[in-house]
């Protein structure tokens, strides 16, 4: 069973088609990149997996259900879209506290994957004060309370320095060694390259290539190929 399986996904904003008959899957325990130029269709396809715009036709499963569908989601599935949806005046810990309460999980969790992001010593730092890349990962921490098998990150390395993209990569890393599954947009495509063993790559909301990181690559850099791909699609 594979973890995500978009199937000839498709959405239209009026007489924009921003995705069309987008099919890809993504198998346990895989760390699968997602790559397109900006306006490819990622963002809206990320959305439509997490029920949060509906798809115009196809579908968008996560363990074979719809987002909507799973009996608890927060378990399933972590997602971290952007990294802006926090109250100013609330301290790290008492916006996760907030999530905790909502989901019913005991709020030791928070210190837990505060401490998980490295962040235990911001805990009780109002977040208005954090710069991107700390909130980039409060909003890991958020997407990891429940524990999740699986994570979805748009752009996570976004407002990260060296030090933290180095430390996004390992975390990536390691939350794939027990079986567990990431699908990762980003346009970083040297650290992408460090760290995926699946590629999936769309060019105005259609599919370029899918498969794996060493089909793709075969002696040439990631950045090589995917120019290639997506500059072949657009002829």
């Amino acid at each position: 069973m594979s973890t995500i399986t978009v199937s000839r996904l498709s959405k239209s904003f009026g007489a924009v088609q921003a995705v069309h008959d987008l099919s890809f899957t993504v198998e346990p325990g895989t760390i699968a990149g997602f790559l397109g130029p900006n306006g490819a269709g990622k963002t809206t396809t990320l959305r439509m997996l997490l029920g949060l715009v509906k798809p115009s036709s196809g579908t968008a499963l996560i363990h074979d259900r719809r987002y909507a569908d799973l009996a608890s989601p927060i378990t399933q599935v972590g997602a971290v879209l952007e990294a802006t949806a926090f109250h100013p005046g609330r301290t790290a810990r008492v916006h996760l506290h907030v999530l905790c309460k909502a989901a019913r999980l005991p709020l030791s969790r928070a210190d837990e994957v505060l401490e998980e992001v490295e962040m235990t010593s911001a805990a009780d730092r109002r977040v208005g004060g954090f710069s991107l890349g700390m909130r980039q990962r409060l909003a890991l921490a958020s997407a990891l309370l429940g524990s999740p098998r699986t994570l979805i990150l748009d752009e996570p390395a976004n407002g990260l320095d060296p030090e933290g993209i180095h430390w996004m990569r390992a975390f990536i890393r390691s939350y794939a060694t027990s079986g567990r599954t990431v699908l990762v947009s980003s346009h970083v495509l040297a650290e992408i390259e460090q760290v995926v063993d699946h590629v999936v790559i769309i060019r105005s909301g259609r599919l370029v290539w899918e498969g794996t990181l060493g089909e793709l690559t075969a002696g040439r850099t990631l950045e090589d190929a995917y120019l290639h791909l997506t500059r072949e699609a657009q002829s």
